[in-house]
Order: structure tokens, then C-alpha cells, then sequence
């Protein structure tokens, strides 16, 4: 990584922030934006990951370069989608959308696609998507009426977060786990050392 150099996370999504955290990256700063995630008609769910993760990643570019931020940064966006199939399970915000969510990931497997962009500080974009699946259990009335009173389903693609409480649901998994969690690790890491950036640096300072 040359001098000055620094890394914007363009999600305000503190699941995100911790993964690169864990892996020992920090990011210079936070700059969500604001997407419409409407999928467009009859589009796939890997599509849908993909050009999310290229949306909000051209979207922070625009808005770094109004704010002056843009100089010197590479840009990180990610979007994350679940499909039974391909149907494309909502950001559920409401009960009845986490209830049909619930219904459907009940007693079958499901995929979690995510898309990762990184823009390069010489305007070069970057980009992988990474696919889990998932399987979870038949769930009980009493789970399923326990988890939807719990409330962590808000907000949460598919209606569950796998570092929660839903993962007491999961049977089986093939795949990145933290891409469920919302970042592939290995692929992110990948795509920042390919362009340059050291994920290492910090590594050492915390070993002194």
C-alpha cells in the first residue's frame, strides 16, 4: 500500500465492518449510500448481488468526489442477497415479510450470494461474487413463533442473520460462512492484495 493510501467502506452495516475488522483492516471511514435494491424483472439473484455491489460502489465514488475523499482511496462495496431458487427473499422489515421468509428457508437449503466491488484509487473496477448454500432445519411452531418475537430478523436479508440466533437453525453449509454473515473474507482479501493494498500492515502493530 503506498503512502497516503487508504481504504472507504461504502456500507454503514456494522456486520461488514467487523469481518474486516476481524481480518485486521481498517477502513479510513464509512460511507453508505442509499440504493434502490429493487430487483429488476425476472433478474437472477447472482445478477442482482453483482449490480448492487457495482451500484453502491459507483455511488460512493460520486459522493467521495463531491466531499473531496475520493484522492488516494480504494472503495469497497458488497451487496447481499438470498434466494430459495430464484426467488430473491426480501430485506425483511415487517413481520409478514420475515414470517414468509421463515416458511420458505424452513426444512430446505437456500443459496447467499454475495457481490464485492472495489474500486481502485486509479479508477479501476473490481469485482467477485461469492455463493453459499445453506440448509436449514425444519423448524417447530415454537421456533418459529419465538424467532419472529425475538425481532432479530430486522433488516436482515432473508429475514435471518446466521451469527445469530438462526444459526441454531443451519444443518449444513457449503461455503464461506462470513459470506452469509454479509463479506467473504478470503475473496475480499484477495481483491484488496490484488490491487495493491496491504491487509498485512496492520497484522504487525498488533503483534508489538
Amino acid at each position: 500500500m503506498a503512502p497516503g493510501e487508504k481504504l472507504i467502506l461504502a456500507s454503514g452495516s456494522p456486520r461488514r465492518l467487523a469481518l474486516l475488522e476481524q481480518i485486521g483492516v481498517e477502513p479510513y471511514m464509512l460511507a453508505p449510500v442509499s440504493a434502490d435494491e429493487t430487483p429488476n424483472k425476472s433478474e437472477a439473484p447472482r445478477s442482482l448481488a453483482k449490480r448492487l455491489a457495482n451500484l453502491k460502489a459507483e455511488l460512493a465514488v460520486a459522493s467521495l468526489e463531491r466531499s473531496g475523499d475520493r484522492e488516494n482511496a480504494y472503495i469497497l462495496a458488497a451487496d447481499t442477497v438470498v434466494s430459495v431458487g430464484r426467488r430473491i427473499l426480501p430485506k425483511a422489515e415487517l413481520l409478514d415479510q420475515a414470517s414468509g421468509c421463515l416458511r420458505l428457508l424452513s426444512g430446505r437449503s437456500h443459496r447467499v450470494y454475495t457481490g464485492v466491488t472495489l474500486v481502485t484509487p486509479k479508477d479501476g473496477f473490481r469485482q467477485k461474487l461469492v455463493e453459499t448454500r445453506v440448509r436449514f432445519k425444519k423448524l417447530s411452531n415454537n421456533e418459529f413463533d419465538s424467532y419472529l418475537a425475538s425481532g432479530e430478523w430486522r433488516g436482515k436479508a432473508g429475514g435471518y442473520a446466521i451469527q445469530g440466533i438462526a444459526g441454531a437453525f443451519v444443518v449444513k453449509l457449503v461455503g464461506s460462512y462470513s459470506n452469509v454473515v454479509g463479506l467473504p473474507l478470503n475473496e475480499t482479501m484477495a481483491l484488496l492484495q490484488g490491487e495493491g493494498y496491504s491487509v498485512h500492515s496492520n497484522w504487525l502493530t498488533k503483534a508489538e
